[in-house]
C-alpha cells in the first residue's frame, strides 16, 4: 500500500507548482494551516544545503470537525501533509494518503472518512 498520493511536473518552477497546489488544495476546500520550509530549517539549523522542499499542513475544516467527533486523538495525526519537492529538473507533489495515515486506528466510520478526503487530496493533485 502507498502512502502518498503523487505527480510530478517536468521543467516546472518549483514556486509556480507551490502556488498551483495552494489553489488546488482551497478548491477542494482545504486551507494552508501550517508551512515548513524544510530546506531552510535544514540550512539554519545543520548548515546543509538541499533542494527545495516544502511541507504544507492542509486541512478541511469540515472533515477534521468529523474525523475528531469520531476519535478525539485523531488530531494527532492532522494535518494533512502535502510536499512540494524539487526533484532534479522537475518539481513533486505528494499529498499523504490519509487511508493509509489511519490505518492504526480501528474505527470504520473513520476509515470511511479517511477515504473521502483521500478523494479530495487525489482530486487537488490531479488539478493542479
Amino acid at each position: 500500500m502507498t502512502y502518498t498520493i503523487n505527480r510530478k511536473f517536468d521543467s516546472a518552477s518549483f514556486d509556480d507548482v507551490v502556488d498551483r497546489t495552494r489553489a488546488a488544495l482551497a478548491d477542494q476546500g482545504f486551507g494552508v494551516l501550517t508551512e515548513i520550509d524544510v530546506k531552510a530549517t535544514m540550512k539554519k539549523k545543520l548548515d546543509v544545503d538541499m533542494d527545495p522542499y516544502l511541507i504544507l499542513g492542509a486541512c478541511n475544516p469540515k472533515m477534521a470537525h468529523q474525523a475528531i467527533a469520531m476519535e478525539p486523538r485523531v488530531g494527532a495525526m492532522l494535518p494533512c501533509n502535502v510536499i512540494v519537492r524539487q526533484v532534479s529538473d522537475a518539481v513533486e507533489v505528494s499529498a499523504i494518503d490519509p487511508v493509509a495515515s489511519m490505518a492504526a486506528i480501528d474505527n470504520q466510520e473513520l476509515t470511511r472518512v479517511a477515504g473521502q478526503v483521500r478523494d479530495m487530496l487525489a482530486e487537488a493533485v490531479k488539478r493542479i
